[in-house]
């Protein structure tokens, strides 16, 4: 597993499409129990190289009512973006993740992590990619639909501050779909 982190920590695969440069942000052990599987990293954690260390990672972290000793503990989560550097502004936020990560080095990571039980699904990019046909045609259905996707899967919306307005929009998401995340990532991690 060390010797693939390092690989992807060198990789330039994408480098002449990248504002800032290359700095992959991922975490991922051999004993991983559950994947966090988000879309790219901001321009904060490119900054810091601790991924989710920003508003939507407190937002996160809260959704799974887990500490950040807890959050940062390879054993428990392994962080892996469908991009895992910072791909640049778009006209209404970040760009969308780079698409040459997922191909070269999400299998390969996959593969070095035989513990894992319980895979999120963060946004329309990570469940469009590992769910293929039977994702929904929009977020809100994805997830509105969890339980078809679990034991493996398990779709969640971006914990954004700026998904208020979806949040507050679907209320079912806090009294329906946290509770259970809840419930199996406390099942799984120590």
């Amino acid at each position: 597993m060390q010797e693939l982190l390092h690989s992807i920590s060198q990789c330039t695969i994408c480098k002449d499409h990248l504002p800032l440069g290359p700095r992959s942000v991922v975490i991922a052990h051999k004993n991983s129990k559950i994947i966090i599987i988000g879309q790219a990293p901001g321009t904060k954690v490119h900054a810091s190289g601790i991924p989710w260390d920003d508003a939507s990672g407190k937002q996160l972290r809260n959704w799974l009512d887990v500490s950040k000793e807890q959050f940062y503990n390879p054993e428990n989560f392994a962080i892996m973006p469908m991009g895992f550097c910072y791909p640049g502004k778009g006209k209404s936020g970040d760009l969308p993740p780079r698409p040459e990560c997922a191909p070269q080095w999400h299998q390969q990571l996959l593969k070095q992590m035989p513990h894992v039980e319980l895979i999120l699904l963060i946004g329309m990019y990570a469940q469009r990619y590992y769910l293929k046909s039977s994702a929904k045609k929009t977020l809100t259905e994805t997830v509105d639909n969890f339980q078809a996707y679990l034991p493996m899967y398990l779709p969640l919306p971006h914990p954004s501050p700026r998904n208020r307005f979806w949040l507050t929009k679907n209320p079912w998401f806090q009294t329906e779909v946290l509770p259970i995340l809840k419930t199996k990532v406390h099942s799984l991690i120590k």
